[in-house]
């Protein structure tokens, strides 16, 4: 089709997708940006929450646009609780759920968020050129290693009490470990409703990412030597 632009809601509509008209997808981290500086310009200085799960460069972005970044656990009741509890104007999360104080409520509204994204999309005559112009990075989708029941804190609680990789920059144990390296990042933490460790990787080139994943996959088998990892 000659469509513009795609939108896509889950079951309960609290949750946005959205595709360009190259069939790119627009993950919520690379839609934060575009929301995060529309709110900035009424809101100078103000702090936007987003979950361990998202792109490095949102917080660059954040920065760079007057606001105060704060990376927080995941969980939409969790990142729900620290926006009401920092009256930050916006807020999301990589699973697409996006919170808006700025001219609402305070709760994730997947078809507010949508027509939030058209009103600024609407002064632009190629809205694509405009999504598509993001900062981008080349990422894994979301990997999963199985677990038994609450196994997954256990092995993420070993890693943290003795975090072990070499090349990285700084290390943020504030929902399992997020490792950040001069060309990407890491993730591993244990999903709160599932026995599962969650894995996530981005860097600037897919050598990057393979290095990244070999340090994770060392500090994994530290402490699980069985574990069947998905990379």
């Amino acid at each position: 089709t000659n469509n513009e632009l795609g939108l896509a809601f889950d079951g309960d509509a609290d949750r946005l997708g959205v595709v360009t008209k190259d069939g790119e997808v627009i993950f919520p981290d690379r839609q934060m940006m575009l929301f995060a500086k529309d709110v900035l310009s009424r809101n100078p200085k103000g702090q936007i929450i987003y979950d361990v799960k998202c792109t490095r460069n949102l917080a660059p972005w954040i920065r760079e646009h007057g606001g105060e970044p704060l990376m927080w656990k995941t969980g939409h009741s969790l990142v729900k609780a620290k926006l009401k509890e920092t009256g930050a104007p916006l807020a999301g999360e990589m699973s697409g759920h996006i919170f808006f104080k700025d001219r609402w409520f305070g709760f994730d509204d997947g078809l507010y968020t949508g027509a939030r994204l058209l009103e600024i999309l609407s002064h632009f005559d190629n809205p694509s050129t405009v999504l598509n112009a993001l900062p981008n990075a080349i990422c894994t989708p979301e990997l999963q290693l199985p677990c038994a029941e609450g196994e997954s804190f256990v092995l993420l609680e070993k890693i943290k009490a003795n975090p072990k990789f070499p090349s990285s920059q700084s290390i943020n144990t504030i929902d399992g470990v997020r490792v950040e390296y001069a060309d990407g990042f890491g993730l591993a933490r244990p999903s709160n409703t599932t026995p599962i460790v969650v894995l996530r990787f981005e860097a600037d080139s897919e050598e990057a990412i393979q290095r990244i994943q070999q340090e994770f996959k060392a500090a994994l088998l530290a402490v699980k030597p069985d574990a069947r990892l998905p990379f």
